[in-house]
């Protein structure tokens, strides 16, 4: 039981910390934190670049403060994205990593989609791929 009686806060920050974690291994990055901004930028980003029947399927699998910040910013209206390119989704993604040392690139975001799979359902995993431009989904390792 949980020290404050709040079992599900509790399963939600030991399940982000477990996909934190992963990906931090596969990573090979001594930062947690820095995974975590790495985990939360292209899911950011999936999310701009699919509609929003898929973005609520994606996220209901997902840890709640996962959820959370795959939500948070978020401006239905203003998505899916125009710009489509595998190009645009990497520089995006840059952006956002440029201070982190131990960011390599394309590499580091196909460690994401690989801690995806492990945490998402196949099936859900074959529908956000199928719903992504195709260049972006040409990232996604097979």
């Amino acid at each position: 039981m949980s020290a404050q009686g709040l079992e599900v806060i509790d399963h939600t920050v030991e399940l982000t910390h477990q996909w934190i974690n992963e990906l931090r291994e596969r990573l090979d990055w001594s930062s947690s934190r820095d995974a975590l901004r790495l985990l939360r930028v292209p899911l950011v980003l999936i999310r701009d670049h699919i509609g929003h029947g898929e973005i609520a399927q994606l996220s209901a699998q997902m840890p709640l403060l996962i959820r959370g910040m795959f939500f948070e910013g978020w401006t239905p209206a203003h998505t899916p994205l125009p710009d489509r390119s595998a190009a645009g989704f990497v520089s995006a993604i840059e952006a956002k990593m440029g201070d982190v040392l131990d960011w390599r690139g394309p590499e580091d975001i196909t460690h994401v989609f690989r801690t995806l799979e492990d945490r998402i359902s196949d099936g859900e995993i074959a529908d956000v791929k199928a719903n992504l431009p195709g260049h972006i989904r040409d990232l996604w390792p097979d």
